[in-house]
């Protein structure tokens, strides 16, 4: 998949420390803006993306011809119109799509695999920060995200508490439960025990991990979902056929459907990315890194906060995010808090949920107005 020609890319020249000890310098960021910056500059969003996600928000993504992972939401007249705000977004360090990763080379050109060192969400967050430098921008606005991009909404804000006007974690956690480290961990198994992925040197060996990383997708595509979305939509209905096969092939439309996304990822996803990424997120324990009071992490900023969960987000659960909210709460914070009613799991921040939609253009469009 050659990429090259469709990603802006940002050479950071600076030295970063990553949380492992290690240090990179004159590495890429790759990112994506949509709507205008504005003359006061202070208009701009930052959009922190998930596991899969990557910096081609909304629209058409020009590398795999779909639409972005958050038209929904994104765009002119939506909830983040880009008529009004100027959005930002970034490929996370690990990733593979432009930004500094496993897929890059060593200095001595030699492609990383798994002598890439480990990262963090921290790690991702202090990239990416010299995108705020890049572009002039004293103080953004807003930074959003869900999932993983909740996450680093959460650990930005941390790093850098007079740096964005308001904050808005979606669907997501302080720190990883170890049910979802769990579920990283079966997908990085099925990866590694895949005969092609060559202990993390398949490029050099020309192969690629595919059925591995198929099945890592197909394990972590059930957690996003909910078990009454999948009733309603699947149940036990038969794919194209009146009756059981008395076999292995996909008797049942779920089946037919996971084996779907678990092939049309392996086109778009690089197999140690999603080792390195999901490990972040296993890392990610915010409260930690202030000796287990999470109230700590946000004791210096003066920003808005605006925390959203669902009803069905079982990956995430909403006592997680309410979790966010007491320690926001106890030391006086700005915070307002959503549960969203629906019945399409986690993956209900990255589809069309009318009610959080517009909660999102709510929040923001005042905010913005009180500015």
């Amino acid at each position: 998949m050659n990429t090259e020609k469709n990603i802006k890319t940002l050479i950071v020249k600076k030295s970063l420390k990553l949380d492992c000890g290690k240090t990179i310098k004159d590495f890429p960021i790759a990112y994506e803006t949509y709507g205008s910056l504005n003359s006061k500059k202070d208009n701009a969003i930052l959009v922190f993306h998930a596991l899969t996600g990557d910096q081609f928000v909304t629209g058409i993504n020009p590398v795999t011809n779909k639409e972005g992972w958050w038209s929904y939401a994104v765009g002119p007249d939506k909830a983040i119109d880009t008529n009004k705000y100027f959005v930002i977004c970034s490929n996370v360090i690990g990733g593979c799509m432009g930004s500094y990763g496993p897929s890059h080379k060593d200095n001595d050109q030699n492609i990383f695999g798994t002598n890439f060192p480990v990262i963090t969400i921290n790690d991702m967050v202090n990239a990416q920060y010299n995108l705020l430098d890049y572009f002039g921008i004293d103080k953004l606005f807003s930074i959003a995200g869900g999932s993983m991009g909740g996450m680093q909404v959460l650990q930005f804000i941390s790093n850098f508490p007079d740096k964005s006007k308001t904050v808005i974690p979606i669907a997501t956690t302080s720190s990883h439960s170890a049910q979802n480290i769990a579920f990283n961990e079966l997908g990085r198994q099925a990866i590694t025990a895949d005969s092609d992925w060559k202990d993390g040197k398949y490029t050099l060996k020309n192969t690629t991990p595919g059925k591995g990383l198929a099945v890592a997708r197909m394990a972590a595509h059930i957690t996003y979902l909910s078990k009454k979305g999948l009733q309603e939509k699947f149940g036990r209905k038969l794919q194209e056929r009146e009756d059981l096969k008395f076999g292995f092939d996909a008797d049942f439309q779920i089946e037919s459907y996971l084996r779907y996304q678990g092939s049309v990822f392996v086109d778009r996803f690089d197999a140690n990315s999603y080792l390195y990424i999901t490990r972040a997120m296993d890392y990610f324990d915010l409260a930690k890194q202030f000796n287990g009071n999470l109230s700590k992490a946000f004791i210096n900023t003066n920003a808005k906060f605006f925390i959203i969960s669902f009803t069905s987000d079982w990956l995430y659960p909403t006592q997680e995010n309410k979790d966010i909210v007491i320690a926001l709460n106890s030391i006086g914070a700005d915070v307002g808090f959503v549960e969203i009613e629906s019945d399409k799991g986690h993956d209900s921040f990255l589809l069309d949920v009318p009610d959080f939609l517009s909660a999102l253009k709510n929040f923001l469009d005042k905010s913005y107005e009180e500015k």
